[in-house]
C-alpha cells in the first residue's frame, strides 16, 4: 500500500526501497498467492518526488539490490547508475516476480506512477483514474522504464507522450492498458475479488502463464528497445545539465507541466535558470 497521500504518493528514495522490500517479502511468503499494489489517498501516484533533496545522500542509507552500485560517482555515471537501480532495475524485478501482481489505480497516475502499475500483471482502475505522461514538457523523452509501446499501440503512445494529455480509465480499457474499470467505491472489493479468483489457480501454473506471456513480449525485442529509450533518457539529462545545470528543462517544470498537472499537490517547483 503506497502511503504518502499528502504528496499524492510521490515516490522518494525510501518509498521505492520500501516497496521493493514489500514485493520481496510477498514473493518469499508461501502463503501469498497474489500480490496487490494499491494506494491510500485521492491519487495513485504523482510520480517521482522531484522535491526530494540530496537524493544521492539518501541513497547511502540503502543497500543496492541490483548490480548497479556506482550512485556516488560524479556526473552522468552516478545519475545513470542510480536510475538503473531505482527505476529500470526495480521495474524489471517487479515485472518478473514469480507471482501474479495486480495494481489497483485510482485518481491520477502520472509519469513515474506508470512505473508502479505497468510492471504489474493486471490493472484494475477506478472510473476516475487517469494515466498521464508529462516528461516531454520537461525535455525528456518519457520515463525511465519505457513501456509505452507495449502498453498501447505505437501511435497512441506517441500521442500520450507528445501531448501530455491524460488517458481516461475508459480509454485505457479500450487500449488494453487496464483489465477492468469499476466505480471508485468498488475498487478495493473488485480487486480483491479478482485476486481471490486467481488465487484458486495452481501457483506453478500461474507462474508459467506469467513467464510465457512475458517471454512473448521479450521475444519481440522489448528489453533491447527499453535499453535504447533509457540511454536517450540520460542523453536528455546530460543535455539539460550542460545548459541549465539541471537534469530537466526548467521551463517545463513551471510551465506546461504544472498546467497539465493536478494531482492534489504541487510537486513541481519552479527552478531559476542559470545565467
Amino acid at each position: 500500500m503506497l502511503n504518502r497521500a499528502s504528496t499524492a504518493n510521490a515516490q522518494n528514495t525510501d518509498l521505492l526501497y520500501d516497496l521493493n522490500e514489500a514485493f520481496d517479502r510477498a514473493a518469499r511468503d508461501n502463503d501469498v498467492r497474489v500480490i496487490i499494489l494499491a494506494a491510500n489517498g485521492k491519487h495513485f501516484s504523482s510520480g517521482h518526488d522531484v522535491l526530494e533533496q540530496n537524493h544521492h545522500d539518501n541513497q547511502d542509507r540503502r543497500e543496492p539490490v541490483t548490480p548497479f552500485q556506482q550512485h556516488r560517482r560524479p556526473g552522468a555515471e552516478g545519475r545513470m547508475s542510480r536510475e538503473e537501480e531505482l527505476y529500470t532495475g526495480f521495474c524489471e524485478r517487479w515485472r518478473n516476480i514469480p507471482k501474479i501482481t495486480i495494481a489497483a489505480v485510482q485518481g491520477k497516475c502520472v509519469s513515474g506512477g506508470l512505473l508502479l502499475c505497468w510492471p504489474c500483471d493486471l490493472i484494475v482502475a477506478s472510473d476516475d483514474a487517469q494515466f498521464q505522461e508529462v516528461t516531454v514538457a520537461m525535455g525528456v523523452a518519457g520515463v525511465e522504464w519505457f513501456a509505452h509501446p507495449w502498453e498501447m499501440n505505437p501511435r497512441k503512445a506517441k500521442e500520450m507522450l507528445l501531448t501530455g494529455e491524460p488517458i481516461t480509465a475508459a480509454d485505457a480499457l479500450q487500449l488494453g492498458m487496464v483489465n477492468r474499470v469499476v466505480p471508485r467505491e468498488q475498487l478495493q472489493d473488485s480487486t480483491l475479488e479478482l485476486a481471490r479468483k486467481i488465487s484458486r489457480q495452481p501457483t506453478f501454473a500461474a507462474k508459467m502463464v506469467k513467464q510465457a506471456v512475458n517471454g512473448a513480449q521479450d521475444a519481440q525485442g522489448r528489453p533491447a528497445a527499453m535499453q535504447i529509450a533509457f540511454a536517450l533518457h540520460h542523453l536528455a539529462h546530460s543535455h539539460w545539465m550542460e545548459i541549465y545545470g539541471l537534469p530537466v528543462d526548467p521551463s517545463g517544470i513551471h510551465g506546461s507541466v504544472k498546467k497539465n498537472y493536478d494531482a492534489g499537490n504541487e510537486p513541481f517547483r519552479a527552478q531559476p535558470k542559470k545565467k
